[in-house]
């Protein structure tokens, strides 16, 4: 099974957990932080994606980052870990606010820049997506100095690359393909 299809079915499990004890927004707000610290720390990545740290020490290590977390969202980390697919954490909290945005009535939009938004960028991206999916959009931010410039925008299925890596990448192809 793929890791994408996992992720998917924890977090829809958790959901469902979530819904049963009245607890969806605690929930989430663990999930959004879970996915600010892998964000901000490439460590905790690292250390959650290394096949030579046993889980008993990553079980420690995320409990002692994540110990204001509701009993949900520690049970789900304990169980990942009880699984050996603790690697795939950030992913099974991406789509738990995906699936709980949803179930509001509501999108995610993933915006990636160079440099983090402003309060003016981001109002006029939340404008500009309105109209565009006829729904009510929350939009998370994630820094990327790869891309050089521009962004990357991800609604849903809908994917739209401004960035100036991906201009320049064109660029370097047409011209080879021009020799």
């Amino acid at each position: 099974m793929n890791q994408s299809r996992a992720a998917v079915r924890y977090a829809k499990a958790t959901l469902e957990l979530c819904q049963e004890h009245k607890a969806l927004e605690a929930v989430e707000k663990d999930m959004r932080a879970i996915l600010r610290a892998i964000s901000d720390h490439p460590q905790l990545s690292d250390l959650l994606g290394s096949p030579v740290v046993e889980g008993v020490a990553k079980k420690q290590v995320l409990t002692a980052i994540f110990k204001e977390q509701h009993a949900i969202s520690k049970g789900l980390i304990a169980l990942l870990v009880d699984n050996k697919r603790i690697a795939m954490l950030n992913e099974v909290a991406l789509k738990f606010i995906v699936l709980h945005e949803a179930l509001k009535g509501k999108d995610v939009a993933y915006i990636t820049t160079a440099v983090p938004l402003n309060e003016a960028m981001e109002k006029k991206a939340l404008a500009q997506l309105a109209k565009i999916t006829d729904k009510k959009v929350t939009l998370e931010n994630r820094v990327n100095k790869d891309i050089l410039g521009g962004f990357v925008l991800r609604v849903g299925d809908l994917q739209y690359d401004a960035s100036i890596a991906t201009q320049l990448n064109t660029i370097k192809r047409e011209f080879t393909k021009s020799l």
